[in-house]
């Protein structure tokens, strides 16, 4: 097992990995050496309704350590990529660790992001009128050869924002990326560390955090959500939220909407794995715990 002596005092730290890997915690332990800063970079700890099920820094955590980004966005809130980066950006003025297990964030803040304007409401509601009545299929057939060469051709939601993007600004995703500025942190400029734990441990452990999860309230938490629930809302993507609706629904029982949340969780992480092997080649592999 490493511990922290190789890591920089200096540099910004960044910490990619996938879910239930440690990053937290090896984030609290660079943050209390250094005095430093810990920035979120999960796309769905930014909600205030989940802190259970995402696995936010509890609220002793908070108070031992300052934290940013953490909870601070409504759940009928659409949290962009680009409003993180935008939220993220002063803070790197001052000591941080930037931790999380979204790769596009690190993507963005390391290599830089294309300066898409905001889509307006009627696109976003015309987009989903169609995958509800056609499907996302209908919205694939339309993109551009040069998106649609680039984006995760089966990721429903990389295809309705791809779309979105055409339809809005008459350019395609592509040639926005194309067209991207510098990064507000380059790679070299940073200590990037990226965990890749053994799948089987990982597995095991993703199985034992969501038992105490539940052993914590996240059926209590998931409850507090059921009025106005939307599962068309990215808040609605929490591993373990959509699980523990059907279960409150009636639609299945407690052990087969664990056991799914359980799956979906692994999923999840083999889709993080796969992510960092292919764009994150030139971060540093850190084992830990």
């Amino acid at each position: 097992m490493k511990t922290i002596a190789g890591i920089s005092r200096q540099a910004p730290v960044l910490i990619a990995g996938p879910t239930a890997s440690g990053k937290s915690a090896l984030a609290m332990e660079i943050a209390a050496r250094d005095g430093r800063v810990i920035v979120n970079a999960d796309a769905l700890q930014v909600y205030g309704s989940w802190r259970i099920l995402t696995a936010r820094p509890s609220v002793a955590d908070e108070a031992a350590l300052p934290h940013a980004l953490y909870g601070h966005v409504g759940r009928d809130e659409i949290y962009s990529t680009g409003r993180w980066l935008r939220e993220v950006v002063p803070l790197l003025g001052q000591p941080v660790v930037i931790v999380g297990g979204t790769g596009l964030n690190f993507t963005a803040l390391t290599e830089g992001l294309a300066d898409i304007p905001p889509v307006p409401p009627e696109v976003r509601a015309e987009a989903d009128a169609r995958v509800a009545a056609e499907g996302f299929a209908a919205l694939r057939a339309e993109l551009d050869a040069a998106t649609l060469a680039r984006i995760d051709g089966q990721n429903g939601a990389r295809v309705q924002r791809a779309w979105e993007v055409l339809r809005a600004t008459g350019q395609g995703l592509a040639q926005w990326q194309d067209d991207t500025p510098p990064p507000a942190l380059p790679r070299r400029q940073a200590e990037a560390l990226v965990l890749r734990p053994d799948v089987a441990w990982l597995d095991a452990r993703i199985a034992r955090r969501f038992d105490a999860m539940l052993a914590e309230g996240a059926l209590d938490e998931v409850r507090a959500a059921m009025p106005g629930w939307s599962p068309r809302l990215p808040s609605s993507r929490a591993i373990g939220a959509p699980e523990l609706i059907a279960y409150l629904q009636g639609k299945s029982t407690l052990s087969e909407a664990r056991e799914a949340a359980i799956l979906a969780s692994r999923r999840y992480a083999k889709r993080q794995r796969t992510w960092f092997r292919s764009r994150m080649g030139g971060w540093r592999d850190f084992a830990w715990p």
